[in-house]
């Protein structure tokens, strides 16, 4: 099975508070609504936080998703990312999902899920041209990902195999959206729904 994997230790400098516990204009927290959109396509899904990160951790485990803590999550995003491979390393696959963009429609993340046929694919989201995400890692990716530190990401692996990447057109401003501060929040409306829509079943 494919497992979602929500990187949620972040330290929300930026954003002033505390920013995957700040509330949507639907009263739902930032990180809840991204946990709770990723879990109605994946059910194993897990979430990345930081040690001593009490409330967002009872929060998070509180929409049902697996709980991990990175204890190195303060050198940066490829350490949380290696920290979910490494814990979920019989998986089939990986959809890499941010827990600051609450806006993804769970027909992009079904969408990306979807087109991962093999163990060699890498699936992105698009709309209107623009890349975003969540990011869909076939197994063969493994290693790589579990040897990420600091604050590199993924984007090294997908350029360097770009011949592998599956581009996934999707009608879902959502995967472009992340919130870096309090200021952003009056731009959006809340999530239209966060309910899984008919056509969308758990990959």
């Amino acid at each position: 099975m494919i497992t979602g994997i929500l990187l949620a230790a972040g330290k929300s400098s930026r954003f002033g508070n505390h920013k995957l516990l700040h509330p949507l204009p639907n009263g739902n927290p930032i990180g809840v609504t991204a946990a709770q959109n990723l879990l109605a396509v994946l059910p194993n899904s897990i979430a990345i936080v930081r040690p001593g990160d009490q409330l967002l951790t009872n929060q998070l485990a509180a929409t049902g998703i697996r709980i991990v803590v990175n204890e190195h999550a303060g050198s940066g995003m490829g350490s949380s990312l290696a920290c979910g491979i490494s814990t979920t390393s019989t998986a089939k696959g990986w959809i890499i999902a941010l827990a600051d963009m609450p806006f993804i429609q769970t027909s992009s993340i079904l969408a990306v899920a979807t087109v991962m046929k093999n163990k060699e694919t890498i699936a992105v989201p698009s709309h209107l041209g623009k890349q975003g995400h969540p990011v869909g890692f076939g197994k063969g990716y493994q290693s790589q990902l579990s040897q990420l530190c600091g604050d590199r990401g993924a984007r090294r692996i997908i350029q360097q195999n770009r011949k592998q990447v599956r581009i996934v057109e999707v009608d879902d401003p959502g995967i472009l959206t992340d919130i870096d501060s309090p200021l952003g929040l009056p731009r959006h409306l809340s999530h239209p729904d966060n309910q899984e829509p008919e056509n969308c079943k758990p990959a």
